[in-house]
């Protein structure tokens, strides 16, 4: 399973139907419900997470209650939701950190600890730099790190994250140590870039989406788009596929899930609320402005979707020496 293969399976977010449409969708909450973000505000996870939570908010007619719990690298927050009470009252952003954590020996909890509800987001990496730095292209990096190994550092989120992971494995398929650029951990997109324009790393590597509007305001320079289709809200920033010669491509992605064991009606009735949600104006307003496309994947096919990204992963984190 490559990561191709795995990006190449959101073509089911056009196909089919979901679950919801078939089962008892009347649950509602009757309380405030709290809606967990694993990573720091103000990155993309936080952003589609709150725009979300705002919109269930006003569709059940109870708080949702955001709360960033960061740490551990991803697993006090997926943690904080596979641990709930399966009652409806806590669901939350689960990342593709689901499906690394578990490979790099962070934690035994994994993709089966969790109720997948709807896919939110799917956000390929980038590479970033700042606005001054000598390097105009990702070609241009490249050969500086082939000719002095170890001496850049970089960051976007935590050791054997994803975003490690997106530059490791292209480090990797390059032909070149995967630690060829020294990976500095982070809690997040946000901080990583805003370490990134202190000067305190050389490299980034968010989501593009994440920092369209550093890149826009000149803070930062897009070197690169880990995807195979330029990104149509910054079509000047070449892909990682048009751009290297292994074609290197990597993705994350961002869904609403609940803790194992959540009722099927209640998995129901969120499902079918964050459809329609994503079906408006509003949300396809906040996709556009963040650079990226709405998608659509209820809870069926998003369990056969984490099922497939974990396969690959796992053969990416392989790959690069970091599996334990």
């Amino acid at each position: 399973m490559t990561i191709k293969s795995l990006m190449m399976a959101t073509a089911v977010l056009a196909l089919g139907t979901t679950g919801a449409l078939a089962q008892d969708c009347d649950w509602k909450p009757e309380r405030a419900v709290t809606y967990v973000v694993p990573w720091g505000a103000g990155g993309g996870t936080d952003a589609n997470s709150r725009m979300l939570a705002s919109m269930l908010e006003s569709h059940f007619g109870v708080p949702f209650n955001v709360v960033n719990r960061t740490g551990g690298n991803g697993v006090t927050g997926h943690s904080a939701i596979a641990n709930a009470e399966p009652d409806g009252y806590t669901v939350g952003a689960v990342t593709v950190e689901i499906n690394t954590m578990h490979h790099v020996g962070l934690t035994e909890m994994d993709r089966t600890n969790i109720t997948p509800i709807a896919l939110v987001d799917i956000v390929p990496s980038s590479v970033l730099v700042k606005a001054d730095s000598e390097f105009d292209s990702l070609a241009d990096l490249l050969t500086y790190v082939k000719a002095n190994p170890g001496e850049l550092t970089a960051s976007g989120t935590s050791q054997g994250g994803i975003w490690h992971l997106a530059l490791a494995g292209l480090l990797n398929a390059e032909g070149m140590d995967p630690a060829a650029i020294r990976w500095i951990p982070s809690k997040g997109a946000a901080p990583a870039m805003q370490e990134l324009m202190a000067g305190g790393v050389d490299v980034a590597t968010p989501a593009l989406s994440e920092g369209k509007a550093l890149v826009d305001a000149g803070e930062l320079k897009a070197l690169a788009y880990m995807y195979d289709t330029r990104m149509a809200a910054l079509p000047d920033v070449p892909t990682t596929k048009e751009s290297t010669d292994s074609g290197w491509t990597l993705a994350a992605w961002i869904s609403m899930s609940g803790p194992e064991g959540l009722p099927a009606n209640i998995v129901c009735s969120y499902e079918k609320a964050a459809l329609e949600a994503f079906e408006t104006q509003e949300w396809a307003d906040f996709k556009a402005s963040r650079g990226a496309d709405v998608v659509k994947m209820g809870s069926a096919e998003l369990t056969d979707y984490m099922a497939t990204s974990d396969e690959a992963l796992g053969e990416t984190i392989q790959a690069v020496g970091l599996a334990k």
